[in-house]
């Protein structure tokens, strides 16, 4: 290997900026220092350490304004304080301290902070490119100009979210900064094993993407490029990918160890650490005196010194059940808007429409996002129109890349907008599972911010769609806390409920079913209006059984009941699942002491499941028979008409209500 240079002189900056930087660099550095300290002393848990990468979170960190967004990971410490966090806080975070930014709740980079514009990460990496996606779209529909900031590791660029993320960038030239730090190892994978491609930057050029490599180890190279690549992105938005060239010095986390990197190779890069060439470089063209050098050090050392006496000083933290429950959702204030009298008889995919597009009126901050949905009007047409009403920027077609799409609308909702997200068909949600469940489901617990998102989720058999484009998957959701499930029956009912998704700062995925699109009629009020979620529907009175359903279940409930005749059935339509109206569900059943739960998912894992053990938990002594369900058959949804009609539960039902009348 050729001796190790790294070029300070090429780059000229004011005394005050270089030693700016390098003050910037010494408090992460002095903070790592300490830290591994403490974690041979068992005071920290563990420690994902950026030693050898300081230059590019203070250098990038430096060359954004203020109040522009970053999305940094494990090893960019020095985002948090370049940025300025308060250590204190910092480091009760790291020992799961109340005043630490998630209380508890998480631990490491975990987490964000508003107050900063930082948005902390996820261990699955890779939905934070598509957040950072969401949060420029959001400047750019607010008319700001400015740069968000993502960061990334070389093995998180193999995963489908990075694509994704990138080729939203570039289809909507969106002012994103995607930094990767190729620091030459995925935990112990060497980037030989990772790519083929000779430069990551390459990946960004593919795209149709501006591309750079900064040697990452040269803070004035990073602060100097950086902040002209973001003074042009200002003027003229667009995405750009850095590769940073750089060396993890440490393990991935303190306890993998470096065992696995050559020793030549660590060497190699020992002699180019960015703290200790700097002060070098800052010392020899005398910038840098050891006495300044001293006093800045003694200062630094001092913060973090009275920083961790606060956190250490700092009680653990306590259970509270109540506070816990509390925290999975942000408060949501129900208004009840009544709406005149005027109605029409429409269809319920009228309905879904209309709701949508006077929420689009009510909210100049909604933005509508999914595949065909502009000049098409989605594939069952429900935004149709849409575009020369609201114009494309809000009213916006995406490539097919769900999980990036959801994880832009994320980003929406950090920057103070509204998203609502069409899945061309419910299944296909499992494309994008993965910042549902564990980013949009978990944000506000974790660290406060809302997850302001609808995704509509057009469902269900009964058309002859076959195994990919017929299932109902409510159950996938409705297990995950921080998460609401909307499942309507009728057009009332789902134009109302989806005026409450929308206001609704909390994530909510809206069941609608494709069947019941243009079957289905009811008089609707034109004018907008709300609904309650966690409130059911009885639809009809009885005392010799409960029948329980939601979505296409009802209707078959009401075809059974009038062909078999019977009139004294108490049969509720559930319209939220997550809320779930217990007090409604409980009445019901002690009332009439007999219930048939039903649903069209498969039986297994069902929501008809919990409430089978709910009921049996809160109502046993007032049961006069068995629970029963009646659900779809245990297969997946098939194709021909003959199958998909034996799958059903239509006849199962008949025969089930029959035999517990009988009981």
């Amino acid at each position: 290997m050729s001796e190790p240079v790294l070029d300070f002189e090429s780059y000229k900056l004011p005394l005050q900026e270089s030693l700016m930087l390098y003050k910037r660099m010494m408090l992460p550095r002095l903070i790592e220092e300490k830290m591994l300290i403490l974690l041979r002393q068992g005071k920290i848990s563990k420690w994902f350490s950026g030693i050898g990468q300081e230059a590019i979170s203070v250098g990038v960190t430096s060359a954004l304004k203020p109040d522009e967004y970053i999305l940094p990971m494990h090893r960019n410490l020095g985002v948090f304080t370049t940025r300025e966090v308060p250590l204190h806080r910092l480091f009760a975070q790291w020992q799961g301290k109340e005043s630490g930014y998630t209380h508890g709740r998480d631990r490491s980079f975990h987490f964000g902070t508003q107050e900063h514009r930082i948005v902390g990460m996820i261990s699955h990496l890779g939905p934070q490119l598509g957040v950072a996606d969401g949060i420029a779209l959001g400047d750019q529909l607010q008319g700001r100009k400015k740069v968000t900031a993502v960061f990334t590791g070389e093995g998180a660029t193999s995963e489908g979210d990075f694509h994704e993320a990138l080729n939203i960038a570039a289809v909507w030239d969106l002012p994103v900064l995607f930094c990767i730090e190729n620091n030459g190892y995925g935990l112990s994978t060497p980037v030989s094993e990772q790519f083929r491609c000779e430069n990551l930057a390459d990946k960004g050029i593919g795209y149709g993407m501006e591309a750079h490599i900064i040697d990452g180890n040269n803070v004035m190279e990073v602060y100097t490029r950086v902040s002209e690549l973001c003074d042009s992105m200002r003027r003229n938005p667009r995405p750009v990918l850095v590769e940073f060239k750089t060396f993890r010095m440490r393990g991935h986390e303190e306890a993998s160890g470096t065992k696995y990197v050559p020793s030549e190779l660590m060497e190699y890069w020992a002699l180019r650490d960015p703290v200790e060439n700097y002060a070098a470089f800052l010392r020899e063209s005398g910038q840098l005196s050891e006495v300044r050098e001293v006093a800045y050090k003694k200062e630094l050392i001092g913060q973090i010194s009275a920083a961790l006496d606060t956190a250490f000083a700092e009680e653990p933290v306590s259970f509270d059940e109540i506070k816990e429950l509390n925290s999975v959702y942000k408060e949501f204030v129900y208004q009840d808007v009544i709406p005149s009298d005027k109605s029409s008889e429409i269809r319920l995919v009228d309905a879904i429409s209309q709701g949508l597009s006077q929420s689009m009126e009510r909210h100049g901050n909604l933005v509508i996002l999914g595949q065909d949905i502009a000049d098409y009007g989605g594939v069952f047409k429900v935004t149709e129109g849409f575009t020369e009403k609201f114009g494309g920027e809000r009213v916006r077609n995406t490539p097919i890349c769900e999980s990036a799409v959801v994880s832009a609308a994320m980003g929406l909702s950090i920057n103070g907008m509204k998203a609502v997200v069409e899945m061309q068909f419910a299944d296909f949600v499992s494309s994008g599972f993965n910042p549902v469940v564990n980013y949009l489901a978990k944000v506000y617990y974790r660290w406060g911010q809302e997850a302001d998102v609808v995704v509509r989720m057009p469902c269900g058999a009964g058309v002859g769609a076959g195994p990919f484009h017929s299932q109902t998957n409510e159950a996938w959701f409705t297990k995950v806390p921080g998460l609401k499930v909307a499942y309507p029956a009728f057009p009332a009912d789902a134009k109302g409920l989806l005026a409450t998704a929308i206001n609704d700062p909390n994530p909510v995925l809206f069941f609608e079913h494709k069947a019941l699109y243009r079957s289905v009629y009811g008089a609707v009020p034109e004018d907008y209006f709300t609904l309650p979620f966690g409130k059911a529907a009885r639809l009809r009175e009885g005392n010799a059984m409960s029948l329980i359903t939601f979505g296409a279940g009802v209707h078959w409930a009401l075809e059974a009941l009038d062909k078999l005749g019977m009139t004294d059935v108490d049969l509720l339509d559930l319209r939220t699942l997550s809320p779930l109206d217990w007090e409604a569900v409980f009445a019901s059943v002690r009332k009439t002491g007999k219930v048939l739960l039903l649903q069209e998912d498969t039986l297994f894992g069902g929501v008809c499941a919990d409430l089978a053990a709910q009921i049996a938990e809160h109502c046993f002594e007032s049961l006069d028979a068995p629970v029963r369900r009646v659900a779809a058959l245990e297969t997946p949804v098939p194709f021909a008409r003959n199958l998909e009609a034996g799958y059903l539960p239509q006849k199962r039902l008949l025969e089930a209500l029959q035999e517990l009348m009988r009981y």
